[in-house]
């Protein structure tokens, strides 16, 4: 395989994992970093110099700027001849996930989307298992995730909270739980949402706490339950499956452990996890190599892109419409 030459915009908190997971894989070399502020000592402070300077050296640039930049960013990159890796959301609105996509097909280039969560041993399996129909008819499927961000997270001067830059708690904090329903079990529709702000009205733009109802476009029905409003710390994720054939729920904080599989004809699994640690990650915290590495084959024409434009579309645009069916009826309080 031929080396695959990275740049970084943005040298945040995940920023700085890209660039570690990039400097550590021998198929791949991190050329410059991009970041419009003068502290973060990256190589520009100016996307524009950087493609004035770089003259398509760089074959792909990884995009872990704020939510709200994505599209701006990912679209000033594919017209200027860059393969782009965006950081989750895609985009905080469908509209502009679409720009991407039509901008990436004019210009022949790849649009990598992280949802590193997919790599996770236990979605593997839940993936797997639902494929395999050994479910029968999905009835239903319950989410809750019960987070804890207080105001040293919502700080002033950081674009979280936002709702421009941010978009909302179902793009920053739980869109990997959102892409774990499409991924798993489809489009959804008739969608009822409810929207709430219990203890960050003073420090954001945007709701804390979230309970959504939906169908499946596959059939069964689901509920979706979240909030950052948890007493000083994390409680859990979780998610439960009621099928025709077994009865399936994940959970721990990061809905990392399998805690019940009452399946027909199927062994209580033992499922790998990922415990090795990988410089300052461990963990589910270290997936961020399997992006690097698809990312890697695909420009080599190996592989096809784990996360496609296309699903990181789908998941904005079922973001949207949650946010879209409180509309009527729901409202923030």
């Amino acid at each position: 395989m031929r080396k695959i030459k990275f740049s970084v915009l943005g040298k945040g908190f995940i920023g700085k994992k890209h660039i570690w997971f990039i400097n550590n894989n021998p198929d791949a070399e991190l050329l410059k970093t991009i970041d419009s502020n003068s502290s973060a000592e990256a190589d520009f402070n100016s996307l524009n110099d950087f493609i004035a300077s770089d003259k398509n050296e760089t074959d792909v640039v990884c995009i872990t700027s704020p939510n709200g930049l994505h599209k701006d960013h990912a679209l000033t990159l594919i017209n200027a001849g860059y393969h782009v890796v965006i950081e989750k959301p895609m985009t905080i609105n469908r509209m502009d996930a679409q720009q991407l996509i039509d901008a990436a097909k004019e210009n022949k280039k790849e649009v990598f989307v992280v949802m590193q969560n997919r790599y996770a041993p236990i979605s593997q399996w839940l993936k797997k298992t639902v494929d395999s129909g050994k479910l029968g008819r999905i009835f239903l499927v319950q989410i809750n995730c019960f987070w804890n961000r207080d105001d040293r997270y919502y700080k002033r001067d950081t674009w979280h909270g936002s709702k421009a830059l941010d978009g909302g708690t179902l793009y920053t904090q739980f869109s990997h739980f959102v892409d774990l329903l499409y991924w798993c079990f489809g489009d959804i529709n008739t969608i009822r949402s409810r929207f709430y702000d219990f203890n960050h009205a003073d420090s954001t733009e945007i709701e804390d706490s979230g309970l959504i109802g939906f169908h499946f476009d596959n059939g069964g029905v689901g509920q979706f339950n979240y909030s950052t409003s948890c007493f000083e710390k994390n409680l859990e994720s979780m998610i439960t499956i009621l099928a025709e054939k077994g009865t399936i729920k994940l959970g721990g904080q990061y809905m990392d452990k399998l805690l019940e599989c009452n399946v027909q004809g199927m062994d209580f699994p033992q499922i790998e996890t990922f415990n090795a640690e990988f410089g300052p990650y461990k963990g589910n915290a270290a997936n961020h190599r399997f992006v690097v590495e698809n990312v890697v084959k695909t420009l080599n024409g190996i592989e096809k892109a784990d996360t496609s434009a296309r699903e990181g579309y789908d998941v904005v645009n079922m973001i949207e419409r949650m946010y879209n069916s409180a509309l009527e009826g729901a409202h923030l309080i």
